[in-house]
């Protein structure tokens, strides 16, 4: 019994792990995405295109 639960436990631990690292990728190919955006159009709203689209 107790080999069964733990073998059900794991997989319970990698499937939300796996779920987990699955959302992160779509979030950092969101936030990719949105930098390239910001990082092309930045000329376009800078004073003479040479200005910088985020405050760091």
């Amino acid at each position: 019994m107790v080999p069964l639960l733990v073998v059900l436990l794991l997989a319970l631990i990698l499937f939300g792990a796996g779920f987990a690292v699955d959302l992160l990728w779509w979030i950092a190919v969101i936030v990719l995405v949105l930098w390239l955006l910001g990082f092309l159009v930045r000329g376009t709203t800078a004073a003479g295109g040479r200005g910088r689209w985020y405050r760091w």
